[in-house]
């Protein structure tokens, strides 16, 4: 490397001198580029070799050492000495290269932990997890939003499909790669009007909500200005939060009540044939993923019953697609979760068939023979029984809360969720509890199954009244009461017993 033409006038020429021992030796040309005289270049070694008495250059002075702290500057630049490596320096760096692992070798790192089981991967969060798997299997699972998914619905949303970013609607991704996933999602889509027996040419879906709340709140994002006035069922009546609750001192307790004004009903019916929209969640009785599904008209409007040819909409179209559609994406939710929408696809196709339908009667059938059985007990139902499948059970008559009594039962490895029930001052603390038969249906139980659960229930509410009769009515004295309880001890067992003797689906156990 010839520097010549730098700006400085003096000029440095570097050559490299073939030694044994690899070190480097350079010249300085200390010549002025203007002047013709011819200066003697000078050999300046960085990478000291063996002493062998030779004469050594710093400067252009006659050296025969050059000290490790010794500076050398050149053009006003520091340089480092190199010192000669010695035989152990180099066995060092022989055997730190060996050591070294190799392309395959770190190839090989990789898959080894992609290709881990969860116990091996991470044994604490798997050893948690066994734990809940025994406690579904070993307890009565009453809360109606649950249930337990089918072995196909499991192995989709444990699949590849989570890998993938899919962002927009079928045919208008944000990223390529997508080919299959749009299949399956307009697969989704397909089964999705099937089962609800819908005309593709007046209904669309939205299969992405990450939940029905999430579902709900795009719906009222889509068509609505923050301010206007929605109805949704009152949470008394088996409404949820996103329907937009207030609690009795007005608090605002959604998102939904927050940004909108929310007016309440109390009845329910079939929601297709008189309404434009209809949300749900898609896990519950429908046995599918955990998540929310949009259903609203498109195509031209038809003259509803009762309205007028000059109110008519004759030609017009509904425009609910584009708006909602665009407030689960990009408004309000990222990228979808395929391997959900895959397993939905599952539940979907399963909704469609006969012996979904059966399920649904014995589902009915289970919650009225549960009913029954606690009518017989004297227990109070809203309602006086259940023609779906749930049912509410007013404690206020035995002098407990629901939030008492649902920790009883949990203690007895009985799961169900305390509610709001009509006259109740709020959601803090309601005065009945829920109770849904899907999941336990699920498990193959019958209505004589769900006698001995009546039995079991009604056995947690004695307890609880004994518990409260002696410790009294505050949450601190009364969880204490509990434990080291030996009725409660006694029901866990029977009610373990009882569970172990039903299979779990999806999984073994």
């Amino acid at each position: 490397m010839d520097l010549s033409h730098a700006q400085s006038a003096l000029s440095l020429g570097f050559t490299k001198t073939s030694i044994a021992d690899d070190s480097i030796s350079l010249q300085i040309d200390t010549s002025f580029r203007c002047s013709s005289n011819h200066v003697r270049r000078v050999p300046l070694q960085f990478l000291e070799g063996k002493d062998d008495g030779a004469p050594r250059f710093q400067s252009g002075k006659h050296i025969n050492h050059i000290k490790e702290d010794e500076e050398i500057r050149i053009l006003g630049q520091s340089m480092c000495v190199k010192r000669h490596r010695d035989s152990q320096s180099v066995s060092n760096l022989c055997k730190r290269l060996a050591t070294e692992p190799s392309l395959d070798q770190r190839r090989a790192a990789v898959r080894s932990w992609g290709n881990q089981r969860l116990e091996e991967a991470d044994p604490e969060l798997s050893e948690i997890m066994n734990k809940e798997k025994q406690r579904q299997f070993f307890g009565i699972e009453l809360i109606a939003s649950e249930n337990f998914v089918c072995r196909a619905v499991m192995e989709a949303l444990g699949s590849h499909l989570t890998n993938k970013y899919s962002e927009g609607m079928p045919g208008a991704r944000y990223y390529t790669g997508n080919h299959f996933i749009d299949q399956i999602e307009t697969l989704c889509h397909e089964r999705a009007l099937a089962a609800f027996s819908l005309d593709s040419e007046k209904w669309g879906v939205n299969v992405q909500p990450y939940s029905c709340t999430s579902a709900n709140f795009a719906v009222y994002t889509g068509l609505l200005l923050p301010g206007d006035r929605i109805m949704g069922l009152d949470s008394p009546s088996g409404g949820h939060m996103s329907h937009g609750w207030y609690m009795p001192g007005g608090k605002k307790v959604s998102a939904a009540s927050i940004f909108f004004e929310s007016f309440p009903y109390k009845e329910c019916a079939s929601p297709f044939d008189y309404c434009d929209i209809v949300t749900s969640t898609t896990h519950k009785s429908l046995r599918g993923p955990r998540g929310g599904i949009i259903f609203y008209r498109r195509g031209a409007k038809s003259r509803k019953q009762g309205m007028s040819l000059s109110n008519g909409d004759c030609g017009c179209q509904y425009d609910f697609e584009e708006k909602i559609n665009f407030a689960v994406f990009p408004s309000l939710q990222g990228g979808p979760h395929n391997n959900h929408i895959a397993a939905l696809a599952i539940a979907l196709k399963h909704v469609a068939t006969p012996e979904y339908k059966a399920y649904m009667q014995q589902v009915k059938k289970n919650a009225q023979a549960l009913a029954s059985a606690l009518v017989r007990r004297k227990c109070k139902l809203v309602t006086g029984g259940t023609d779906n499948h749930l049912l509410l059970w007013d404690l206020t008559t035995l002098g407990l809360t629901g939030k008492c009594y649902e920790k009883v039962c949990e203690m007895c490895h009985i799961t169900l969720n305390k509610t709001a029930i009509f006259g109740d001052n709020g959601a803090i603390c309601p005065g009945g509890v829920r109770i849904g038969s899907p999941a336990m249906t699920s498990r193959g139980c019958l209505e004589s199954d769900f006698e001995t659960m009546a039995d079991f229930l009604y056995r947690a509410a004695q307890i609880a009244s004994a518990v409260q009769r002696d410790h009294g009515k505050l949450q601190k004295e009364f969880l204490k009461g509990l434990h080291n309880n030996k009725d409660i001890v006694d029901l866990r067992n029977q009610v373990e017993a009882f569970a172990a003797q039903f299979a779990m689906p999806g999984f073994d156990t």
